[in-house]
């Protein structure tokens, strides 16, 4: 117990650095341009150094402008057939990607990768750790940005006008987002893959229940990469809102709280669990009236769906009825906590009796902080917490995820929220039926996304149905967005109403919403082996894709291969066309690489990444396709592999796997593997040139 508590207060030591790092300036950046060399720099650090050649001399231009703290420091080069070549230095969460919406093309598609982004659409680097963005305006400049070691990009401009832009402190000034603090706090580096109670049991979960659904997880799911057990209302008692009405279930759970984790837990995975910022017992609160917010006429507050108002500015509130809650859960061993009626603790709640705090002469917004603060301090670093529900920008820092939408899942939050995605929180679309009509489109987009993760369906479903759609989605891959502006910006735009609603019964106009209108979302994977795409089609609106609108170079050659139908569409210069999105799947979903004169290996079965996961190494060498990949006990592997002409196969070897079949199907050929344990499969795949 004691070496416990001592990483705890390490991870707080650590945690308290953090915080006492000093923000970064929002100020302009020092430009110096001499003897065709230009430097920027910013907090004490050169950001941005290069060299300029020009057949003449080159015009400069500067400008600064300040509109409501938001900085745009501009820097405009012209001379002709100019050429800037240099390096751009981040620290070690920066990224390239796109700041700006282009122009010039007609559609749009969400981005996210893997790893660094090698892309031809990036024209920025962002330096998440320090929120500045350095940017080159898309008008009269091609652009050029290539990672090397050390979170340090080469960058080659050229044009006869260039555009450098800089913008310090990004999505807290220019985004709006005030409590975007990043060099104090960092999104977890895991995505959450989980199983919710909601939609399967709703409010009349049993502890049978959960039991059922911990056995079939375990055995069906758990190999795959499922980690989480969620339940969600219905185990506390009523009317909620003590610590002892959360901590001691009602009698649907006869093993108490604390036995139904251990259970989770004995089944290989992590329990989580719901709670609301509800308070519902009137005897209660009549009886501890200085813990709650009163109205006008000094009487208890209530608001719709939340009844009573706890004071999160008031410490004994807080001491009394919040800690003593998620310290028992944590003591437990609950590790994932939904909390839930946010939305209604700010609207319903602070927002509608804003007198009460005035008279106190605290902010609503801090106070409403100091409540979901009080959590995570109990919980700790390590533990998961999601907001829930709608989009919640005064928690930026605390949670670690944030449900965007309403109940139920919602697709258009992918595209509307994009640009948050693991880099002010993890979004969380909500909970997938994985058995319903869209389920192959909504684990897919999901997975591609990076974003968190959960099903919600009966036990038995697993047992019998089809789990295509989502053994081959998990794990969810670590992904970075691709874009710092959100591609559908319909909903963010609202963002700062949050400060005015004052109710939140039902979906609100900055609230992430179910349908949408873009049908493109592209994973960038970006290996030490090889780079390729994975393009996921949710409609048919665009009927021709463009590979340089994909951020692939046109004068090559790429191989496109249909994940789901498990077939090789074709080889394609400049565009290909996808057809009709299937009536099955109710998605399409490619994987396109770059096509080399030697037997290639195109994607293997095994995650929708088509090697990303459990690829470890890829090489041709010596007339031989090699590969070390993870097997899944008793998943039948498939390595499909383009062999154009001039190459026989002579024979395929694996160490730990078994050889089930090698058939050539129109140039592609299936190699299927097997393991009765879970084991790294060492395989190489031996050709003969003709």
């Amino acid at each position: 117990m004691r070496k416990i508590f001592s990483a705890i207060i390490l991870k707080l030591c650590i945690l308290g650095v953090l915080i006492a790092q000093e923000a970064p300036p929002n100020i302009p950046a020092q430009i110096s341009v001499e003897n065709n060399q230009i430097q920027f720099r910013y907090n004490g650090k050169d950001i941005f150094s290069a060299t300029i050649r020009s057949s003449e001399s080159v015009k400069q231009f500067e400008n600064v402008s300040e509109i409501e703290e938001a900085i745009n420091q501009v820097i405009m080069l012209q001379g002709s057939g100019m050429t800037i070549e240099g390096e751009i230095s981040g620290n070690e969460e920066a990224f390239p990607c796109e700041v700006d919406r282009r122009t010039s093309f007609s559609y749009d598609l969400v981005r996210h990768t893997v790893g660094k982004s090698t892309s031809l659409l990036n024209r920025a680097v962002y330096d998440r750790k320090y929120d500045w963005v350095l940017s080159i305006d898309e008008q009269g400049a091609k652009v050029q940005v290539i990672p090397i070691e050390n979170n340090r990009f080469k960058i080659k401009i050229t044009g006869n006008e260039i555009c450098i832009r800089f913008r310090p402190l990004y999505y807290q000034k220019h985004r709006k987002l005030a409590y975007y603090k990043p060099w104090e706090f960092k999104v977890p580096e895991k995505p959450v893959v989980g199983w919710c109670s909601w939609f399967a049991f709703w409010n009349r979960v049993t502890e049978n229940d959960i039991h059922r659904t911990a056995d079939v997880l375990s055995e069906k799911l758990v190999p795959y990469g499922l980690e989480y057990l969620q339940i969600d209302d219905g185990y506390q008692q009523e009317p909620g809102g003590l610590p002892e009405t959360w901590l001691n279930p009602n009698e649907k759970f006869p093993n108490g709280m604390d036995g139904l984790a251990d259970y989770i837990k004995r089944k290989g995975m992590l329990p989580g669990v719901w709670t609301y910022a509800s308070f519902h017992d009137k005897k209660s609160a009549e009886e501890n009236k200085d813990l709650f917010v009163k109205d006008k006429s000094g009487n208890l507050a209530k608001g719709r769906w939340l009844d009573y108002c706890i004071d999160g500015s008031n410490p004994k509130a807080i001491n009394k009825l919040i800690r003593p809650v998620y310290r028992g859960f944590t003591k437990m061993g609950w590790k994932y906590f939904k909390v839930d009626a946010l939305r209604h603790l700010r609207y319903d709640g602070y927002n509608s009796f804003p007198e009460y705090f005035e008279k106190k002469g605290v902010s609503r917004v801090e106070a409403f902080r100091n409540f979901v603060q009080s959590i995570r301090e109990e919980i700790g670093p390590d533990n998961y917490m999601l907001a829930c529900w709608g989009v919640r920008p005064e928690l930026i820092g605390i949670t670690d995820a944030c449900r965007i939408g309403t109940d139920g899942y919602g697709l258009g939050t992918l595209s509307q929220y994009n640009s948050f995605n693991n880099v002010i929180w993890q979004n969380d679309p909500d909970h997938i039926e994985a058995f319903g009509e869209f389920a192959y489109r909504d684990c897919m987009a999901t997975s591609v996304t990076g974003s968190l993760y959960m099903i919600t369906d009966k036990p038995e479903d697993y047992k019998t149905g089809n789990l295509e759609p989502i053994i081959r989605t998990i794990p969810v891959l670590r992904t970075m967005p691709g874009q710092i502006y959100d591609v559908d910006p319909s909903r963010s735009m609202y963002l700062d109403r949050v400060e005015s609603e004052t109710s939140g019964s039902g979906e609100r106009i900055f609230d992430g919403g179910r349908t949408s209108f873009n049908d493109l979302f592209l994973l960038e994977i970006n290996k030490p082996y090889e780079n390729w795409m994975i393009l996921g089609r949710t409609g048919n609106r665009i009927d021709s894709i463009e590979f340089n609108r994909l951020g692939l170079d046109s004068e090559k050659k790429y191989i496109v291969f249909d994940f789901w139908n498990k077939k090789l569409r074709g080889i394609y210069s400049e565009k290909f066309l996808p057809g009709d999105v299937d009536s099955k799947y109710k998605c399409q979903v490619f994987c396109i690489r770059e096509k080399e004169s030697h037997p290639q290996l195109i994607a293997t079965n095994r995650h929708i990444s088509c090697g990303a996961l459990e690829l470890e190494n890829l090489l041709w060498e010596n007339n031989c396709l090699q590969g070390v990949s993870q097997l899944v006990a008793n998943d039948e592997y498939i390595i499909y592999v383009n062999e154009p002409k001039g190459f026989t196969l002579q024979d395929v070897e694996c160490d730990n796997a078994e050889v089930i079949s090698s058939e050539l199907k129109n140039n592609v050929r299936e190699i299927h593997l097997k393991s009765p344990l879970k084991c790294t499969a060492k395989w190489k795949i031996n050709y003969k040139n003709k």
